[in-house]
């Protein structure tokens, strides 16, 4: 995510716009020309810093949020910050070794993945999120049928090797344990390491043909894949996992209680903030959406960092932080990144 830059700027503009945003950063308060004078190392004096100052926010990368105050950066003036002038700071290999000991691919899915979201919130000390996967993504390994009583059957589906599905399905009659097994053999001999969209397309293949063509078995395997596809679609929900919300109430830029209740709707709501996180599926890595770049007005005050992960090498979901715009962009970016690796390789099936 990226913008075109307003002008280009000269080395002195830039090197007094990066020294603001990091000043800004770590401070947090607006920063006046003798500050920067101070800070920035350039030996220019106050006023010729007032000068430049002036240029930066006539081209709206700055702002000035009180007439005697100091200046603070747009979303503009971080957009440009990080895409030309951020340097960005690699996780040491201990640092790797921690955070993979809190991904333990012994653990089910859903537990990898809630760890992945306190991890997220706990190590940047903002809301740390994970979309989980859709159903349709996920490899359906095995399936069985077991017979109840009442027309009833349960259907165990094994899906990537770890998790384990269990529905209660009613059918049109009685089946035989033997019946059900020959149906499971056919389903299982079509469907192993396939998604359940594949599933689903060799079911309605199938319907397609009359009733005359189809002998007791394939009505029999029609019905329980259709019913189990039916049940998982219904069941279907796309979830996201979200950890350290109340970090954000720690952070001046978010402490207008009117954007302290949006933003928390929208938490609580899901939707719009899971539709954001469904288009990064198709972009390549960490993705930064400042401001309003996000298209949705609850994050007009917010920075999203995102990033894919895998199974198998397919993206199935993703991860990431809201927070402020200001935030520690060289930080943050690589800890969502190791953080979307590491879970993919939790997360795939081992040979």
């Amino acid at each position: 995510m990226s913008i075109t830059k307003p002008t280009t700027l000269d080395d002195r503009a830039q090197l007094l716009l990066k020294a603001l945003i990091d000043l800004y950063i770590r401070d947090g308060q607006p920063v006046g020309s003798r500050t920067l004078a101070q800070d920035s190392g350039i030996g220019l004096s106050p006023a010729t810093i007032r000068n430049v100052m002036a240029d930066l926010e006539g081209l709206g990368l700055v702002s000035s949020p009180h007439t005697s105050a100091g200046r603070i950066p747009t979303a503009q003036g971080y957009r440009l910050f990080v895409d030309t002038m951020l340097k960005v700071q690699p996780l040491d290999s201990k640092e790797v070794n921690e955070l993979k000991k809190q991904l333990n691919p012994n653990m089910n899915s859903h537990s990898l993945m809630k760890s992945a979201s306190v991890m997220l919130s706990n190590i940047t000390h903002l809301a740390g999120m994970v979309m989980t996967p859709r159903m349709d993504a996920l490899s359906i390994k095995h399936l069985e049928f077991l017979s109840l009583s009442n027309r009833r059957v349960l259907a165990i589906l094994v899906i990537n090797d770890k998790e384990v599905h269990n529905q209660i399905i009613n059918t049109g009659r009685e089946y035989s344990p033997s019946e059900l097994q020959q149906a499971a053999n056919y389903i299982n001999a079509h469907i192993l390491g396939h998604d359940l969209s594949t599933m689903r397309e060799m079911v309605k293949r199938e319907l397609q043909q009359t009733q005359q063509e189809m002998n007791d078995l394939m009505k029999l395997v029609i019905e329980m894949s259709s019913k189990v596809v039916e049940q998982e679609s219904a069941a279907e929900q796309d979830e996201l996992l979200v950890d350290g919300q109340l970090n954000l109430m720690g952070f001046d830029d978010l402490s207008n209680v009117e954007k302290l209740k949006c933003l928390f709707e929208a938490f609580q709501k899901k939707r719009d903030i899971l539709h954001l996180l469904d288009r990064c599926q198709y972009g390549d890595g960490v993705q930064i959406f400042i401001g309003q770049e996000s298209g949705y007005g609850p994050l007009d005050d917010c920075s999203v960092i995102t990033s894919p992960y895998r199974v198998g090498g397919e993206v199935v979901g993703v991860l990431g932080v809201i927070g402020p715009t200001r935030m520690a962009y060289n930080r943050v970016i690589p800890i969502v990144d190791i953080t979307a690796r590491l879970l993919s390789a939790a997360l795939s099936p081992k040979d």
